[in-house]
């Protein structure tokens, strides 16, 4: 079962979501503005997000962008709103799933079980030799545990993070373009490429490094991002030979 929020400013769809999905054996907690919703996901781990676009403090669709710059959670919306141009807009800008209303929570339910099996699905590594730790350099990707340690070191990442450390790890030392790392990590066929600039930076800090001093991950101005093994420290310069010591009497000291 799964940990549901339910951002809904309506209190009778909002009771009952609630109702029903907690007979289904979910864990459901609710809010019914915009900065509730951004306030319980930076507190709380929920497995998905059941987002009306209608509320009073900000328009969903900008709620959805600023969640999205906080959490990878998966986020379904549930408006009134049908037209076909802000489905596409909205699913380009993250959100897992689109429903309109007036809906059943049974529909919701499916929909839920839908998203969820997908997330988790990628999340346990589903490409082949997903259940084989991947090693680069100090790194070391588990992606069938989703563990990642660097140095013997757990990181904490998101599953985003994670999922975009793995897929590049998988291919270390190759440029791989922005349009594919959308395409594969985050399952859109165009978007922003500051979604890809943010997580790298947050990726980054969380490996140690920085963009000006990378270490493992490097990013080649309109190419793409690669990640590879740092480069070992230079050698230390030679020592000077020593010259051989003089035989006794010859070009020693006085």
């Amino acid at each position: 079962m799964a940990r549901v929020l339910v951002v809904e400013d309506d209190q009778f769809v909002r009771s009952a979501l609630i109702r029903h999905l907690t007979e289904a054996a979910h864990t459901v907690r609710s809010v019914g503005t915009a900065l509730e919703a951004l306030r319980e996901v930076a507190q709380v781990g929920f497995d998905v997000v059941v987002l009306d676009l209608g509320l009073p403090d900000l328009d969903g669709a900008e709620a959805l962008k600023m969640l999205r710059g906080v959490t990878d959670v998966p986020v379904i919306i549930a408006t009134a709103r049908d037209d076909e141009a802000e489905i596409v807009r909205l699913l380009n800008a993250g959100a897992d799933d689109y429903l309109v209303k007036p809906f059943s929570v049974a529909h919701l339910s499916a929909r839920m079980a839908a998203v969820l099996r997908r997330t988790r699905g990628h999340a346990a590594g589903g490409e082949s030799g997903g259940d084989t730790v991947i090693r680069v350099g100090g790194l070391a990707i588990d992606p069938l545990r989703r563990m990642a340690q660097l140095e013997g070191v757990l990181l904490d990442l998101t599953r985003r993070e994670f999922d975009l450390l793995a897929f590049l790890a998988r291919r270390p030392g190759v440029v791989v373009a922005r349009k594919e790392l959308l395409a594969e990590v985050w399952q859109l066929s165009y978007g922003d490429d500051q979604t890809i600039d943010v997580h790298l930076s947050w990726l980054r800090r969380k490996l140690g490094e920085t963009a000006a001093k990378p270490r493992y991950l490097h990013t080649l101005r309109g190419v793409g991002v690669k990640l590879e093994p740092p480069a070992t420290d230079p050698a230390a310069p030679p020592l000077a030979a020593e010259s051989p010591a003089p035989p006794p009497g010859e070009g020693g000291p006085a």
